[in-house]
């Protein structure tokens, strides 16, 4: 009875974190969508001049708790600044995005956690992460919505930081070039770079997982 009540507790969690992201979206999705178009979000950026890739880079961050369109917030800095210096900018503001996700519900949120689902329903988010934190953390980087999701979860069931932050920039790397190098083609050709933002994580977790462990077995 323990193991069930627990379990639909961190299944309740998991739905009300997701609740706070979606809703959000439903209530001023459009409006965000509408004004942060391409050419929009580029005119928002370039009004700051020599800062428009940090207001990028801001925008990307506000993702956590705003219905910011982060895929053409990344496309308009490749679109501003060419597919590298953009791609840099928008790996650069979707990592921050997960760590600070991380590092809000690690300290403020994990209080509230406990309270709402209590410590046997955390310790199974911890199992988990433990088992499959770094596959779902890199993978849900290039999806809608599951990245705040994936970022404060694995916060507030405290996964390992050096391992949340490897998986992490194995996921906002491939993105953040893939999606700067739609916006610097124009958006003409999305297939390939949307395919390989997916793909890419996958390769990228598989290569650092292995050296991992690697590094482990030499010591």
């Amino acid at each position: 009875m323990t193991f069930q009540r627990s379990t639909w507790l961190f299944a309740a969690l998991i739905l009300m974190l997701l609740a706070g992201i979606i809703v959000p979206f439903v209530i001023w999705g459009q409006d965000f969508d509408a004004a942060l178009s391409l050419e929009g979000t580029r005119t928002l950026m370039t009004r700051f001049g020599a800062w428009a890739g940090l207001a990028g880079v801001l925008l990307l961050i506000a993702d956590i708790a705003l219905p910011v369109p982060s895929t053409i917030v990344m496309s308009a800095l490749g679109l501003t600044y060419g597919w590298f210096i953009g791609g840099c900018y928008a790996t650069l503001g979707s990592f921050l995005s997960g760590l600070v996700a991380y590092g809000l519900c690690r300290i403020i949120g994990r209080p509230a956690a406990l309270w709402i689902a209590g410590s046997e329903a955390l310790a199974k988010g911890e199992a988990l992460f433990i088992s499959h934190g770094g596959w779902m953390v890199a993978l849900s980087r290039w999806m809608p919505v599951l990245p705040e999701a994936v970022a404060c979860m694995a916060g507030l069931v405290k996964m390992e930081l050096r391992r949340f932050i490897l998986s992490l920039a194995c996921g906002s790397l491939p993105v953040g070039f893939a999606f700067a190098g739609i916006g610097a083609l124009g958006q003409q050709s999305p297939g390939w770079a949307i395919t390989l933002s997916a793909l890419l994580p996958i390769l990228l977790w598989l290569a650092a997982s292995r050296f991992s462990l690697l590094k482990k077995s030499a010591l």
